[in-house]
């Protein structure tokens, strides 16, 4: 009997460790890993510049308050290839188009980008939310020193709100709203290495062998 496919999506608060953990996961199950790396097959699959995916990567609309306001998410359907073609809410059509390929394909790891909302009703589909206190995530950012002390703390709020923003805009729902999730891990508690084994743990609760999938 085969092993059933697996799609596990990571959304994460900014600097909870998201996308160490992501990666240390599915090269532990020997899957395929999808964060940044979405917008180059975005750009390949559409044959828009990658440039422009960055702009708009995890970011808004630009008619965020109207949506919020009127309680409309823009239309989820095929990307245009019109006037529109490099509108925030099509260069999001064309990731959510490229997500559901990757799902059908192959079991995998995704990190952001609303997967959760695109892929909802697909089989096999595992929903992880990692978050931590502001001390630890001040912590994991003044380690990798992209920021001056004094920004660090306003960076990491900046992010989250954009975050937060982009997922209030494209599904019309609260990104730390514990119902749009199977699994919530508290990476202040766990650390990476011990996310990456509570998931894995969840994973055989549901079922799935881990060392078998790899093979799906």
């Amino acid at each position: 009997m085969a092993e059933k496919r697996v799609i596990i999506t990571i959304g994460r608060q900014y600097g909870s460790g998201g996308a160490e953990t992501g990666r240390r996961l599915a090269k532990e199950l020997g899957i395929g890993f999808y964060d940044k790396n979405i917008l180059r097959m975005n750009s390949d699959e559409s044959g828009i510049k990658e440039s422009y995916f960055h702009l708009a990567d995890e970011k808004a609309g630009n008619r965020l308050l109207y949506k919020i306001i009127s309680s409309l998410t823009p239309e989820n359907g095929a990307p245009s290839f019109g006037s529109d073609m490099v509108s925030a809410d099509n260069l999001f059509r064309f990731q959510s188009e490229v997500i559901r390929k990757l799902a059908a394909a192959q079991s995998c790891v995704i990190i952001g980008r609303c997967a959760d909302y695109v892929l909802q009703g697909t089989e096999g589909l595992v929903r992880v939310h990692l978050f931590a206190d502001l001390k630890a995530r001040e912590e994991r950012i003044r380690a990798k020193e992209l920021y001056q002390e004094k920004d660090i703390l306003r960076n990491i709020r900046r992010i989250d709100r954009e975050r937060r923003d982009y997922y209030r805009y494209y599904t019309g729902r609260d990104w730390e709203d514990p119902g749009n999730y199977d699994l919530l891990i508290n990476t202040a508690r766990t650390g990476v290495d011990g996310a990456v084994q509570v998931i894995i743990h969840y994973l055989q609760v549901l079922g799935y062998d881990p060392a078998s999938l790899a093979k799906t």
